[in-house]
């Protein structure tokens, strides 16, 4: 009997403790000492989101006028300007987004309507503009966005605006012909499409399914590699990825966010034609922001019938006048009769900058449409 406990003993050795180096085990305490000092800042920043929330509860303050994006791009531009290092600007910014996005969610969440479903790039702007801690209610179009956001089920609303390869959404622009919305934010997302679906090969795809301005951003590749594949325009990306995944032969353009909601393998990434490409996402929202310090307006102009050669020049010489950069002009038919355009016009700074205001004023007296569509922070990368 005693030899089988020996035997049985020997046969379950205890397993030696591993010997842990003595320098790696004073830095992990180091860590895990500042990782409680992190946690007890963020819980006092929480604290004291909670308290200003409940002042504004009690001055009857609406929820979306608890959200500041002026003073969030104040503080994220600061973030950049003592960054050292080693993380990158880029990772410091989404790092503080989250934490102002969990603080703000402390007094309440804010609802952030957006051209869907799950999955679209449009998605991915919101989660980076506004952070993860809020209410995101996808929507079937553009104009649905804008109307939810009139009628206050949504606090704001994420729309794009121009591609940096296809240029302006139409949809987009025209909604600002109509709608009392005014810009609050914009978002630049640098933009990758991926082709992803449920085949063997790229030769057994009979079909692609994209959102129309994706399908051009890739029209290079596609002419290339797939030139006898039926291209099908749909609503949006995510509409393509869930064809994919339900449709034999059917392959999608999206973002590797539409690839993990809908499980789908991405067969050739990166297809965009350009490597720089980017798309501009626009926040709406019902009024016009304080100053940043680093911010653009857009304006929505039309010249008189009256004005005769030189109508534009004349309309803008305000800006030259007054020193003041003009960073996009953009044309669209204004759809009060034939042959008849409105001009749609980023400038370098805020309405209620001194030199600014002077300028809109001189514009506002030459314009037979003068529209000051906002004046907001300039994206903060």
């Amino acid at each position: 009997m005693a030899s089988r406990k020996s035997a049985k003993k020997a046969a379950t050795p205890k397993t030696a403790k591993p010997r842990v180096d003595p320098a790696l085990a004073r830095i992990r305490a180091e860590i895990d000492g500042i990782d409680q000092e992190l946690q007890k800042l963020l819980a006092a920043r929480a604290r004291i989101a909670q308290a200003v929330g409940t002042s504004k509860r009690a001055a009857g303050t609406a929820t979306a006028e608890f959200y500041r994006p002026e003073r969030e791009a104040e503080v994220l531009r600061q973030v950049i300007a003592r960054n050292q290092g080693p993380l990158s600007n880029e990772e410091m910014v989404r790092l503080f987004r989250e934490i102002m996005s969990a603080c703000l969610a402390q007094q309440e969440p804010l609802k952030i309507a957006f051209l869907g479903p799950e999955g679209t790039f449009t998605q991915q702007a919101v989660l980076k503009h506004f952070g993860h801690s809020v209410r995101a209610l996808p929507l079937a179009a553009i104009d649905e966005v804008f109307r939810e956001v009139e009628a206050g089920v949504a606090d704001f609303g994420v729309v794009p605006i121009e591609n940096s390869t296809e240029g302006t959404v139409s949809h987009t622009a025209d909604m600002f012909l109509t709608s009392p919305l005014k810009i609050c934010g914009e978002v630049e997302l640098r933009v990758h499409q991926h082709l992803m679906g449920h085949v063997a090969s790229l030769e057994k795809i009979e079909r692609i399914c994209s959102h129309q301005q994706s399908l051009a951003q890739c029209r290079g590749f596609l002419t290339e590699t797939l030139p006898h594949v039926e291209l099908i325009p749909v609503a949006s990306n995510a509409e393509a990825a869930r064809r994919a995944r339900d449709e034999k032969g059917t392959a999608a353009i999206a973002g590797e966010a539409a690839a993990e909601v809908y499980g789908l393998p991405i067969l050739v990434p990166e297809i965009e034609d350009r490597a720089d490409n980017s798309t501009r996402f626009l926040v709406v929202g019902r009024k016009i922001l304080e100053p940043s310090g680093a911010d653009r307006t857009t304006l929505l102009l039309s010249a008189p019938d009256t004005a005769g050669p030189g109508a534009l020049v004349k309309l803008l010489g305000p800006l030259a006048k007054h020193r003041i950069s003009m960073t996009r002009l953009e044309s669209r038919p204004s759809r009060r009769r034939k042959w008849d355009y409105v001009f749609f016009v980023d400038i370098e700074g805020h309405a209620r900058d001194a030199h600014v205001a002077k300028a809109l004023a001189e514009i506002k007296s030459l314009a037979s449409l003068f529209k000051l569509l906002g004046s907001y922070p300039r994206a903060v990368q």
